[in-house]
């Protein structure tokens, strides 16, 4: 069974609001206070550093599914071009990592919502595990959808919030004394007051948050017309992610002091509180859930849709194949629901979030490993791409693109080591990766051993 048994109702403006709506979740809206609280001012050097590796990596991987739609996406990619084991590896360990996402997102929606009315959070987060599951069961279409106006409305409160910056900082708001690139440039500690180490912590939340847009590289074998819906969804999501996120970090940089006790609790809120614009910061809390949300529902897809690729190439239980009449991969959503459960309740046993914390630290890391997959895998599959002339999207200076990602991703590794949390979340990635690889490993063993009975 191949990805043209899925059904093809997404259409360019569903891809486009997908891979913004899947990246601005928790990254941005609940973990850019703790970014700037580790780095201070030189979270933007963080920011700037992995933004330019993201956009690098996603030309890389744009160019790939415009090529070759596929719903394992960059899983595929590594398997044609470095073999199945690469294959195996990359696409469960963006399940695993994509699955300990969730707990998180769906939890601090609740914990939001849990304030708002007297019922306690576990009956909320049920509530809306159900009806996230019927989103992604009832069909594609109607899951493009309600992801279009969920990013929707996330990209226009980005929008109202870069407004207010600006005019808190140019003073038409009178919300504070001191905003403006003064705020940032008399930091207290300088422009690095934690030094190399803070970047290096910042680089990793930072990777986290940037995790998500690859969403509609795996969209792709659900879209019409793929080859040219990627193409142009590619192309138009980068520019606007880089907008948003530096342009929210800035604006929270010029308007609080970046070790202000409010951003982690929630960088939004806490500069729309010195705005005194009344509803403005209940409104940004109803964003944020909504952001989160929006990123849960986008997280089931991209999981579900990564198993049953895998099912179907042969890495994974058969039984994720089942479609239902509407051409969605009912078992591989029921599954991905399942383990949110896990995770969601996982989180809450753990009370203080240690285990949960851990694992979610290190889907920065995760990320790091998986694009050096696919910058491998684009060098690799270049020359067979042109040779068959399904190029539609073409990353230029073609092999020093990729190669520039890998040394630079390289970098990263290296200066994540020389922060404890960092180095910490690294070994624990590649750990993690490394059993995943010996999974395949054991399974080809078994399947000789039958082979041979």
């Amino acid at each position: 069974m191949t990805d043209t048994h899925l059904a093809q109702g997404l259409k360019v403006r569903h891809l486009t609001m997908m891979g913004l709506g899947s990246a601005i979740g928790a990254g941005l809206f609940v973990g850019s206070g703790n970014s700037i609280a580790a780095a201070g001012p030189g979270v933007l050097v963080s920011y700037a550093l992995a933004g330019v590796v993201v956009v690098i990596v996603m030309s890389l991987l744009g160019e790939l599914a415009s090529a070759r739609p596929s719903s394992g996406a960059f899983s595929t990619y590594a398997e044609q071009a470095i073999g199945p084991w690469a294959g195996y590896a990359v696409g469960w360990s963006y399940w695993f990592m994509l699955i300990m996402v969730l707990g998180v997102e769906i939890l601090a929606a609740t914990s939001i919502m849990a304030t708002w009315v007297a019922i306690p959070q576990w009956i909320i987060a049920g509530v809306l595990v159900a009806i996230f599951a019927a989103v992604n069961l009832v069909g594609v279409r109607q899951f493009g959808e309600l992801e279009f106006w969920f990013a929707a409305i996330k990209v226009a409160a980005i929008i109202a919030f870069l407004v207010v910056g600006v005019l808190l900082v140019t003073g038409v708001l009178q919300g504070t004394t001191n905003a403006g690139f003064d705020q940032i440039l008399s930091a207290e500690g300088g422009f690095f007051p934690t030094g190399a180490a803070g970047v290096a912590a910042g680089l990793l939340a930072v990777m986290f948050a940037f995790g998500g847009i690859e969403i509609i590289t795996i969209a792709a074998a659900e879209a019409k017309d793929p080859q040219t819906s990627i193409r142009r969804a590619t192309i138009s999501i980068m520019w606007r992610i880089l907008f948003f996120y530096i342009g929210s970090v800035l604006v929270m940089l010029m308007v609080l002091p970046w070790n202000d006790p409010a951003l982690p609790q929630g960088s939004f809120v806490a500069v729309l509180n010195t705005a005194n614009i009344p509803y403005a910061a209940g409104l940004m809390e109803v964003v944020i859930v909504v952001a989160l949300l929006s990123a849960f529902n986008a997280q089931i897809y991209a999981t579900s849709r990564m198993a049953y690729s895998l099912a179907g190439r042969g890495e994974g239980p058969k039984r994720l194949l089942s479609l239902s009449s509407r051409g969605v991969p009912w078992v591989a959503v029921m599954v991905s629901i399942f383990f949110s459960v896990v995770a969601v309740t996982a989180h809450a046993i753990d009370g203080q979030g240690r285990v949960m914390g851990s694992l979610l630290d290190a889907v920065g890391a995760f990320l790091l490993i998986i694009w050096v997959m696919i910058a491998i895998s684009q060098i690799r599959l270049r020359p067979h791409l042109e040779a068959e002339g399904s190029l539609r999207l073409r990353t230029w200076a073609h092999p020093w693109l990729g190669i520039l990602a890998i040394v630079a991703i390289s970098a990263f590794c290296v200066v994540m080591l020389f922060d404890p949390t960092g180095r910490q979340n690294l070994l624990f990635a590649v750990v993690m990766f490394a059993l995943i690889c010996l999974t395949y490993g054991l399974r080809l063993r078994l399947r000789g051993r039958r082979s041979l009975q």
